[in-house]
């Protein structure tokens, strides 16, 4: 009989698609990963069970302990799942711009949330930066993950998910395009990828709003690029030890609006029924068009799954409201 032991073993090892519409005036072949296809539903999974694994082997978290993490969302769905199977308590700590879906779907899975302001910096004590670095200090006999400078974020997607599109492209893969957050999933596959070839391009999608892009070409970190966006999942206003800069080859930003319509694009035209970055994600490949030749072979990761977003992205009344439809 062929089975899993536990929801963990079905983590990676997710499909290969090729998008056709939308991508339809691009003279290359363009592949989507498509994380979705993970059991909470998007990449974040393969970075929530290396994270645990091997704070478990070095001793930081330890049986019947408590993980704390600050999250978009996806990665505390991830940690919870594991959280589960492994007796853990899990504390997850939200901004209040992420969707409603997302606290809803961390507490169905039994996590204590705490939502914290958005438009705050990032060492004020309200961020939620700070609010989980203050609830892992209180907390006894918990761990704080940190996925943001946790070496073990990069680890998971250079163990897994780079060797993965390399063998899913036979090798063929030409340019690696992803929306950039914690930056362990373009750190990690990109390193992989140029190991393997280095004339592999690596591209970032990032959002207006997000410092990443302008501290990539100057090396200036500037407090201007920052102000609220509505783009969730990609940007930062920090720049995170799993971003390895060198790795990437550029940057190119998306629009909140340009992100939300072409979210809604991926459902209509290509049936994937995709989160706000995805959106975000295929405007940017359509973006680096003139980068692309004919025998080019362009692999785009779409991170997590449109249930996330029925409130927001996927709601005419919220769309409307920010502008992004007449």
């Amino acid at each position: 009989m062929k089975y899993a032991e536990n929801i963990l073993g079905t983590i990676g090892n997710t499909p290969l698609i090729k998008l056709n519409r939308i991508t339809g005036n691009l003279p290359c072949i363009v592949l989507a990963k498509n994380e979705t296809f993970n059991p909470g539903n998007s990449v974040k999974d393969r970075m929530a069970l290396q994270m645990i694994e091997d704070a478990e082997a070095s001793g930081l978290l330890k049986p019947g302990g408590t993980i704390i993490e600050s999250t978009s969302g996806n990665t505390g769905m991830g940690l919870a799942l594991v959280a589960i199977i492994k007796g853990y308590k899990m504390i997850c700590v939200i901004s209040d711009k992420q969707s409603k879906e997302k606290v809803d779907i961390l507490r169905a899975l039994g996590s204590e949330v705490h939502v914290c302001p958005t438009n705050v910096a990032p060492e004020d004590p309200k961020s939620y930066y700070s609010t989980a670095k203050r609830l892992a200090a209180e907390t006894p006999n918990s761990w704080y993950v940190n996925q943001y400078d946790n070496p073990s974020n990069y680890k998971a997607h250079y163990l897994s998910t780079g060797p993965e599109i390399w063998e899913q492209t036979e090798g063929k893969i030409t340019h690696f395009v992803v929306g950039v957050g914690t930056g362990g999933t373009i750190s990690g596959v990109g390193t992989y990828l140029k190991e393997k070839n280095p004339e592999i391009k690596v591209w970032g999608v990032d959002t207006y709003g997000s410092v990443y892009k302008k501290y990539h070409e100057t090396g200036i970190f500037d407090p201007n690029e920052i102000y609220p966006y509505s783009t969730e999942g990609i940007g930062e206003d920090i720049l995170p030890e799993n971003v390895h800069f060198n790795i990437i080859d550029g940057f190119t930003k998306v629009t909140d609006k340009d992100a939300a319509l072409y979210t809604r694009r991926l459902a209509l035209e290509e049936a994937m029924f995709l989160g706000n970055s995805a959106g975000a994600a295929i405007k940017g490949v359509l973006q680096l068009a003139h980068h692309f030749t004919k025998k080019d072979v362009v692999v785009v990761l779409f991170h997590d799954h449109g249930s996330r977003y029925v409130g927001k992205i996927f709601n005419d009344t919220w769309m409307r409201e920010k502008g992004f439809l007449k």
